[in-house]
């Protein structure tokens, strides 16, 4: 009896252990079904239309930014919720955004890549709520957020519920601007209110030709304007990084803004709390640069491109530049010195004499508020005759817009080291992270000017009664600016002052950047306690 029990359980367990390996089994193979359905969006048509077009998909533009094998999908089976229109029969899994998490040299990010295969990639409220649930997660735990946009905007079926999506996700943005870094990447249409999104965020890459940002489009232009202008003209990549500054960067190709953002990946933290990654770095190394002492020229009227001098200070002469066809009288970018990463804020005396205009004020001011908000040490390269005048500039607000320059230098409390090259007149020289504003280390080059304005000017106001009362003005002009040259147009003065913290010789500054900013890692500075401060917008 016992003996026929044991056999009937033995042959009971075995059948339902079948039965449930079979069950499991139609389960899974169910679910790999609905994964690769899903994966295809809105299916293998609209997949060759976006290639078509030169585009690549929302999930190939995700393999090629991140490391191979790391990205974690979350959301995959969502769907709207709308029924009107004849959206009750059009529900896709994923609606329209891929979303998760995944690694990029090894460092965890969060990203969103729109699809727009799926009802054009537009922004539903399961659209929006997808994206929303990534961004929280990435403010829980410190990471950056990267966004792939391509979309052709709000779900008009869906009216105002897709709106309220828009602003949900603007709100995130706010909220983790200065806590995470945000990247957007314009990789196709974004129009209306979805501009505002990137616009938030702290980078903003395009493709030339494909890419096309605006408030609104060129028919709406056409009405209520009467402007005739094209797609490319009113929004591309061309346009919003040459004339507007919408755009940091603009590549000719997906894969080269994918590389990119990568690139810039490399220089930047996590989070606020976090520091920029730190490259090794051999310290026993030679830093003297003979080519620095020959790069200045003899005549101060003569321009030169500081843009040799940012590579021969930089490891291995690589410098990412930031905003590279907008307001080019300033340089800024990111670089290394000594395995440290660093943002590099440079006058250019060969566009504009370098002087600073309203354009450049704020593309400097801007990029040096994020590099405080991420810990990332200034390198300040001056040469500057001043600001720009003109009916043009204070119709337009240079007082306040120049301002911005020199707020956000103030309220850095990140490592800031100066090298002037060559000229620092009047306010500009304030500006420009002077020892005033808290410069840590402010150094000079032997072919430094520092003063209130250019000799020759100079001159002329002050000994304006002895020039006019001389026999031969231009020959007592002549003189005087020769003797005021001679006394004032150098930086010993404000080296007697402590304004300046050494005179170098151009040669030595490669070496004295990587001891100072090492010198610098453990710099402690703090701002007054407030809720925030009111910057001259």
């Amino acid at each position: 009896m016992k003996l026929r029990i044991i056999l009937r359980k033995s042959i009971q367990k075995k059948y339902f252990t079948n039965q449930s390996d079979l069950q499991m089994k139609e389960k899974i193979e169910n679910l790999e079904k609905l994964r690769e359905e899903a994966k295809l969006g809105g299916g293998e048509a609209k997949i060759k239309q976006q290639h078509d077009k030169g585009k690549l998909t929302a999930r190939e533009r995700i393999l090629l930014l991140v490391d191979e094998g790391s990205f974690q999908e979350i959301d995959l089976f969502v769907k709207h919720r709308s029924n009107d229109f004849g959206l009750d029969k059009q529900k896709i899994a994923g609606d329209g955004v891929i979303t998760g998490f995944a690694k990029i040299d090894g460092r965890q990010v969060a990203l969103f890549s729109q699809d727009f295969t799926v009802f054009g990639g537009s922004l539903s409220e399961t659209h929006a709520e997808k994206i929303c649930k990534i961004m929280d997660m990435a403010m829980k735990i410190g990471i950056p957020v990267i966004g792939l946009n391509d979309s052709g905007g709000a779900r008009i079926q869906e009216g105002v519920v897709s709106l309220g999506g828009y602003a949900e996700i603007f709100l995130r943005n706010t909220l983790a601007s200065g806590v995470i870094p945000q990247i957007s990447a314009i990789l196709g249409p974004c129009a209306g209110g979805a501009v505002y999104s990137p616009a938030i965020t702290d980078f903003i890459f395009m493709v030339k030709n494909t890419s096309h940002m605006f408030v609104t489009g060129p028919n709406v232009v056409k009405t209520v304007t009467h402007e005739e202008v094209s797609f490319e003209d009113l929004g591309g990549a061309d346009t919003h990084s040459v004339k507007s500054g919408v755009a940091h960067f603009a590549f000719d190709s997906e894969v080269e803004v994918l590389l990119n953002i990568r690139k810039l990946f490399s220089y930047i933290p996590l989070n606020w709390k976090d520091l920029p990654p730190e490259k090794e770095f051999d310290f026993n190394n030679d830093f003297i640069v003979p080519v620095l002492d020959t790069i200045i020229p003899e005549n101060p009227n003569k321009p030169y491109d500081m843009k040799e001098i940012i590579h021969q200070l930089v490891d291995e002469g690589e410098f990412l530049e930031v905003h590279s066809n907008y307001a080019q009288n300033i340089i800024v970018g990111f670089g290394r010195v000594g395995g440290l990463s660093v943002g590099i804020i440079a006058n250019q005396p060969s566009v504009l004499a370098g002087v600073l205009d309203i354009n450049a004020s704020v593309k400097g001011a801007r990029f040096i508020r994020f590099c405080d908000a991420f810990n990332i040490p200034l390198l300040v390269l001056e040469d500057v005759p001043g600001f720009l005048p003109g009916t043009e500039q204070e119709w337009n607000g240079i007082i306040r817009h120049g301002s911005k320059l020199l707020f956000a230098f103030c309220e850095a409390t990140v490592p800031k080291i100066t090298v002037i090259t060559r000229k620092a007149y009047g306010g500009a020289y304030d500006v420009m992270n002077s020892k005033h504003i808290r410069g840590d280390f402010n150094f000079a080059w032997p072919s430094a000017e520092i003063a209130v304005m250019g000799p020759k000017g100079a001159v002329e106001i002050i000994f304006k009664k002895e020039i006019s009362a001389a026999n031969d003005p231009t020959k007592k002009l002549d003189s005087l600016l020769s003797e005021y040259i001679t006394k004032f147009a150098n930086p010993y003065i404000a080296a007697e002052r402590g304004y300046i913290d050494e005179v170098i010789i151009p040669r030595e500054t490669r070496q004295r950047l990587i001891t100072s900013f090492q010198l610098l890692k453990t710099k402690v500075d703090l701002n007054p306690k407030k809720k925030h401060c009111n910057l001259p917008l």
